[in-house]
């Protein structure tokens, strides 16, 4: 990759992951650990900080995907692009909307531990996987 699209692609790059742990593996477990911070308090702030997180992060993606295509890539770094974007629309376009029926029917009194929905474990495998993703396509392109 030419080294102006490199560093744009790695430094974006970055930011996303840097977003994405501090919101999904630091912020998320936590917030239910605070005092007085109850399941229907919990959802709703997660479902707002969620909103925001994924909105950066169709953003980042597309300015991810620009520098990459504009830089002469290796199939590597298309690769790791596409999978770290193919992740983020499998998480908005199939997962959320499942977060978001079952946090609807908590919120409006159901209770949590009845019928337990899988989505959730799904959408942090899927974030998993996406951070891998990133880590590698930040190092790939910064050491291209």
């Amino acid at each position: 990759m030419d080294t102006t699209s490199a560093a744009v692609a790695g430094a974006v790059t970055f930011l996303w992951l840097g977003m994405v742990l501090a919101i999904s593996f630091l912020e998320a477990p936590l917030k239910f650990r605070a005092p007085g911070v109850t399941i229907p308090i919990g959802l709703g702030i997660g479902r707002m900080v969620f909103r925001a997180l994924n909105l950066a992060e169709a953003v980042l993606a597309v300015a991810v995907a620009v520098a990459v295509a504009t830089g002469d890539p290796s199939a590597t770094v298309v690769t790791l692009t596409a999978v770290a974007v193919a992740v983020l629309a499998v998480q908005l376009g199939v997962v959320r909307p499942r977060l978001n029926r079952r946090s609807d029917a908590v919120l409006a009194g159901e209770d949590p531990a009845e019928n337990r929905s899988g989505a959730h474990l799904y959408y942090v495998a899927l974030e998993i996987v996406k951070v891998l993703a990133l880590l590698a396509l930040g190092c790939t392109v910064l050491a291209a």
